[in-house]
């Protein structure tokens, strides 16, 4: 195990992350200010990992109850200690669980929005790491996509808003899985390393029984020419 503590900002918030795990990156932050743009009483972020989403939400939300479902053991004890140390022990839940388990754990409908940046290849697809703990949070090793999105829908109530971020080669599994549980997309924005570039990541909202509309945003571009974030960037890391 080998820790590092690092100042996330968002208030003053700081991370220990395991580097032998997948430490955050800026698709974690841009899906949690992209969710932040509801306004939800509660909020469930599935393979949380070491808690990163469901700590910045505390900070960019007014959500009462924040939860976080880590499947690897050693993640979810670390993000149960990212929890304490910030101090939101009060707003912030960690549950070491399989997202397949979820059903027979917590109530049908009883979250209003849920958050989730799931693995992003499909078994077979994408190169594989050596590490277990490194394979299993990017490939679809337990859990599928369409898995995350059945339990998301499960725990949604009516009208309850799924965010996702994901890859844009996956879009046509995604809008189906989606579609098939009754959550409709609503927004959508690409995101590109580079103006011009091709988008590399992509942030969806869909609702519950929701309205066929899907409203197309702006691209999202992250680094200007010289390499460093754009200002839309730094102020989605409020810098």
């Amino acid at each position: 195990m080998a820790l590092r503590t690092d100042d996330i900002g968002f208030g003053g918030l700081r991370l220990t992350q395991d580097t032998d795990f997948f430490c955050y990156g800026t698709d974690a932050v841009m899906l949690a200010d992209f969710a932040s743009s509801g306004r939800f009483r509660n909020v469930i972020d599935l393979g949380t990992n070491n808690g990163v989403i469901p700590i910045i939400l505390s900070s960019l939300s007014e959500a009462e109850e924040l939860v976080g479902v880590e499947l690897q053991p050693e993640a979810a004890v670390l993000a149960e200690k990212n929890v304490s140390d910030n101090g939101l022990a009060d707003r912030i839940k960690i549950v070491n669980a399989d997202v397949l388990d979820l059903p027979g754990m917590l109530p049908k409908a009883s979250f209003e929005a849920v958050t989730m940046n799931p693995p992003y290849f499909p078994m077979g697809g994408g190169l594989l790491t050596e590490e277990q703990l490194k394979r299993t949070a990017r490939h679809e090793v337990t859990a599928s996509l369409s898995d995350f999105v059945k339990c998301a829908a499960y725990l949604l109530a009516d009208r309850g808003a799924l965010y996702m971020i994901h890859r844009p080669s996956r879009l046509a599994d995604i809008f189906s899985a989606c579609l098939s549980e009754k959550l409709e997309p609503k927004r959508m924005r690409m995101i590109v390393p580079h103006a011009g570039d091709q988008p590399n990541l992509v942030l969806l909202e869909c609702r519950k029984r929701g309205g066929r509309e899907l409203k197309i945003l702006p691209e999202l571009a992250v680094y200007k020419a010289d390499g460093t974030y754009t200002d839309e960037v730094k102020s989605i890391y409020r810098k």
